[in-house]
């Protein structure tokens, strides 16, 4: 025993990297954890090095200062990194007495349950701290023919682009709502697709309304307006088009898609009667904001509730509730990243920088972390913006037909949904979920869940959170047959508690 904290970080994107680095400088061990063979996670993902690919730093921004970091956290002797390894159950350890109270002794962290290496071995870790980043993924609204091949979520056909030098087709468009779309365009230019138009759903005015109110507000955030402008002239010099108040509402095609179907949208996203408009893609790119991953959170007992006040009016999505140190309602469990908000990269980092810290015991009244909380915060006013300026209009459904497929892997189609939720013997959403299978298969309502709950709380007021999963990632019968494996040993040299690292406000 070293008499060491020992924290275990899920996810290695800006917030894990971050919050890791910050729990080594504090004095503690680590375990990092990432279902990924490199750290980064999608916004640091770049070209695997067999590509030989021109020198990284040069072409995104923020990675010469990322790469110091992933060799610092990986290069530390207190760290142990499991790459390619997946977390598929948290189990909790609280033990109450007679008379209720939880023992101090085991009312800690949940034990983690890890699958790792090939052939996958099964390990069982007992952090005295656990720091959640699991991030985030795309939501995509469903459409006439979204289920065809050639119709990507946008973060795909991104990670395509970028981790592959893949172009997923010759004549793209892409579509949603958010700054997000601008990037994901940027890479497919890249990669060699060539990009017809971009199509915001947004109008102007509810653009201009969420990122101009209170325009001093955005000083801090000049380097991501840089970012985005950089973007935005990456799309004029190919003469990329920019719609507001556009969307894609259909698409066609035979085994696969061919055209889509193009329309402007009202405030509500209603769609402009007459506006439609036949555009002939092999690929089109669809992105409607992202999704916190929230099992794990939800497997820990974290309690969940909306971004802010300032989030839109009737917003269904919910993030993991924390403090000003980034802790949850759960002792000794913390959350940083896109499951508090979604709010970008640097807000990440400051908050995986913050929780990490706090996690390794460091001093709460660190120097450091006062710039941190503050690039944290204005982080979480970035997220906020981001709502207001980019929400979701409540009259989409307009766009789907009776056989439109809502639950692609169960093939559950909106007429079902619809039926179900007008069926007074199926208010319940377990009963719904078993009546229309609708998130019973092999994504486990991650793609549909969002949506399903939404068509179902908009029809009877009822729509259950899609985040509950005992197992979170799948896993084998044999796997689990076979008793855990001890983790791979780890070295403990002395060391001196420093102080949060500030380059992670970078």
């Amino acid at each position: 025993m070293t008499g060491r904290r020992h924290v275990v970080v899920v996810g290695a994107g800006p917030a894990g990297l971050a919050a890791a680095d910050a729990a080594l400088a504090a004095g503690a061990e680590v375990t990092l954890i990432d279902t990924a063979e490199r750290p980064g996670g999608q916004y640091h993902r770049m070209l695997p090095e067999a590509y030989g690919a021109t020198d990284p730093g040069a072409l995104q921004h923020g990675y010469r200062s990322f790469d110091r970091r992933v060799r610092r956290v990986l290069g530390h002797p207190r760290c142990s990194w499991w790459a390619e390894s997946s977390v598929w159950a948290l189990e909790r350890r609280d033990v109450t007495g007679a008379g209720g109270a939880a023992d101090s002794a085991t009312d800690g962290p949940p034990l983690v349950h890890v699958l790792s290496g090939t052939p996958r071995r099964r390990h069982v870790l007992e952090p005295d701290a656990l720091v959640l980043a699991t991030g985030a993924h795309d939501r995509v609204l469903p459409f006439p023919g979204w289920d065809l091949p050639g119709v990507y979520t946008a973060g795909a056909a991104q990670a395509l682009a970028k981790g592959e030098r893949v172009a997923v087709g010759d004549r793209a468009v892409v579509a949603g709502t958010g700054p997000f779309l601008l990037p994901v365009a940027t890479s497919l230019l890249e990669a060699g697709s060539r990009v017809l138009e971009v199509l915001e759903a947004a109008g102007p005015g509810a653009v201009a309304g969420g990122w101009l109110r209170r325009p001093w507000e955005l000083g801090p955030q000049l380097g991501k307006s840089g970012e985005l402008l950089a973007y935005a002239a990456a799309l004029a010099r190919h003469r990329v088009p920019y719609r507001f108040g556009a969307a894609v509402v259909e698409a066609r095609g035979d085994g696969r898609v061919e055209e889509i179907v193009t329309a402007r949208v009202r405030a509500d996203w209603s769609v402009v009667p007459g506006s439609e408009r036949v555009v002939a893609v092999d690929a089109v790119c669809v992105g409607h904001g992202f999704t916190p991953r929230l099992e794990l959170p939800v497997a820990a007992g974290c309690a969940l509730g909306p971004l802010s006040a300032g989030s839109p009016p009737g917003s269904a999505e919910v993030f993991v509730d924390v403090d000003d140190d980034q802790r949850t309602s759960r002792r000794r469990v913390y959350a940083a990243g896109e499951i508090t908000g979604v709010a970008g990269a640097p807000a990440s980092r400051a908050e995986g920088a913050v929780a990490g810290w706090i996690a390794a015991g460091g001093a709460p009244e660190s120097r450091a972390l006062a710039t941190l909380r503050a690039n944290r915060d204005r982080g979480r006013a970035f997220a906020a913006r981001l709502a207001t300026a980019h929400p979701i209009g409540r009259a989409w459904p307009g766009w789907l037909r009776p056989d439109t497929v809502i639950c692609r892997c169960e093939e559950t189609t909106y007429a079902a949904v619809c039926r179900s939720a007008a069926d007074p013997t199926r208010t319940e959403p377990a009963v719904a979920k078993l009546a229309t299978r609708a998130g019973l298969g092999p994504c486990q309502a991650r793609m549909c869940g969002p949506t399903v709950a939404e068509l179902r709380r908009t029809a009877v007021g009822v729509g259950a959170g899609p985040h509950h999963r005992p197992v979170a990632e799948p896993i084998r019968l044999g796997e689990l047959a076979r008793p855990p494996e001890p983790p791979p040993g780890s070295r403990h040299p002395s060391a001196h508690p420093d102080s949060p690292v500030e380059e992670s406000t970078s």
